[in-house]
């Protein structure tokens, strides 16, 4: 093999309102703005070492045979830290977010706490903690 996978450079997600996406991105998971490509209505946001890119879509017309769901993906993990649940779970409520439960699931790292939230434009979002120590 020519090349080995080091880390996540970015993901794609397609939102309906960009100010909404932007809020939810930067204030709930403290991502930041990094820049715009206004001609194809796409943000790029700046989560630790990885990109998080924010595409305006426009849904299809209801007679459309592209009419329905658009969502172009299952979810993406972030992985955060600290990962304090008592904490995590506060900030999500105060900022409306009804989290998941917060349980273990294998990551990049290892087996590890994470938590699944949805953004505004019902995406699914992982929020991930370190591996546990053995």
């Amino acid at each position: 093999m020519a090349f080995t996978p080091k880390n996540i450079d970015h993901v794609v997600v397609c939102v309906s309102d960009l100010d909404r996406a932007l809020k939810f991105y930067c204030d709930v998971l403290g991502c930041t703005e990094e820049r715009r490509v206004e001609r194809i209505g796409l943000i790029q946001l700046r989560a630790g070492a990885s990109m998080i890119d924010l595409q305006l879509v426009k849904p299809a017309p209801e007679d459309s045979e592209f009419s329905g769901p658009t969502k172009n993906m299952d979810h993406f993990a972030l992985r955060i830290e600290p990962f304090d649940p008592k904490a995590l779970l506060s900030h999500l409520a105060d900022h409306g977010i009804d989290a998941g439960e917060v349980v273990q699931r294998y990551g990049a790292e290892g087996d590890g706490p994470s938590v699944y939230i949805d953004d505004p434009d019902g995406n699914t979002i992982e929020l991930k903690g370190p591996a546990n120590k053995d």
